[in-house]
């Protein structure tokens, strides 16, 4: 609860950030970047009525520059969730990545079905989206073990390890 800035300011003084969580207006992602942040990651408040909102997107790549901008885009059953993954929207990932690539420099892809399960994740599913933008992705969300990451960084693909690391399964040298 309340605000993190001081943190960012904190965390972004030693460390090289992207920052994300509750951007819901153009302010927010500025006042997060003038904290020190690189980029801003951005997922909910990209979608509105179902869809892609368009609008915010362009008037947040418009004051911060879409170079500074992750859009966030994750999948359960095939279909982009927001609001902490509790709102399935009639749209693929795909379909969110191919209608968002003007607006950002990155996307953050979660393939949800396999969040936190370590058993796997969806290399297909992932290099589809990758396969629909030109833009960096970094994808997240049951990757396990070091052959998925090298099988990702083989395709251009960013790993985000968690649970893995966390449990000890996956090893950090």
């Amino acid at each position: 609860s309340g605000d993190n800035l001081p943190l960012v300011r904190t965390i972004a003084g030693l460390l090289s950030c992207r920052v994300g969580g509750g951007v819901r207006t153009v302010t927010r992602a500025q006042e997060i970047l003038e904290s020190g942040a690189q980029q801003v990651i951005v997922g909910s408040s990209l979608f509105k009525d179902g869809r892609p909102d368009l609008e915010f997107a362009s008037a947040l790549a418009g004051a911060v520059g879409a170079g500074r901008v992750i859009a966030a885009v994750d999948s359960r059953a095939g279909q982009v969730v927001i609001h902490g993954w509790k709102t399935a929207l009639p749209l693929s990932a795909i379909e969110a990545v191919r209608a968002l690539e003007p607006y950002c420099g990155e996307f953050l892809f979660t393939y949800v079905d396999a969040e936190g399960l370590m058993g796997g994740t969806n290399i297909p599913a992932i290099l589809s989206v990758k396969a629909a933008t030109s833009r960096r992705l970094t994808a997240a969300g049951g990757i396990t073990t070091q052959a998925e990451i090298d099988d990702l960084d083989a395709n251009g693909v960013d790993a985000v390890v968690g649970m893995a690391v966390y449990t000890g399964r996956l090893a950090v040298d």
